[in-house]
């Protein structure tokens, strides 16, 4: 009987939903979007090091969507680019600047470096969105 009754009771204290991401800014239908998830300021923003990761193709839509489904309710931060030769990587030049168009969560951007997981990290708290825009 307490089984039955705890059983029906965890939902009610399921501590996971959905996250959904939204990339915006892409300014061609090449190439694919990587949608980096991180919850370790150590690896953030390294791409290969992300807690999960996902390929998006793109389309001719303005915003391409990923759902993480389930995430655990805690802090994260957002990585994306669009490998727009897909290539698989972040093409850089002679200096290590971007080549491709990039964005972070919170829209958080330093001029000569990355920024810093506390500028892209929020809450993932209740279902969400959370809009991202590439340049």
């Amino acid at each position: 009987m307490f089984v039955l009754i705890l059983a029906l009771l965890l939902p009610l204290f399921d501590s996971s939903d959905d996250l959904t991401v939204l990339v915006s800014g892409c300014k061609s239908q090449k190439g694919q979007i990587f949608i980096a998830l991180y919850d370790d300021k150590d690896e953030f923003p390294i791409f290969g090091k992300q807690l999960m990761g996902e390929i998006v193709p793109l389309s001719k839509k303005p915003r391409h969507e990923f759902t993480f489904k389930k995430l655990v309710h805690k802090t994260y931060a957002i990585a994306v680019f669009h490998d727009i030769n897909s290539n698989g990587k972040l093409d850089r030049n002679a200096l290590g600047l971007p080549l491709e168009p990039y964005g972070f969560s919170n829209n958080a951007r330093n001029t000569f470096s990355a920024p810093s997981f506390s500028q892209a990290s929020f809450v993932h708290g209740e279902e969400q969105s959370i809009s991202i825009s590439v340049r």
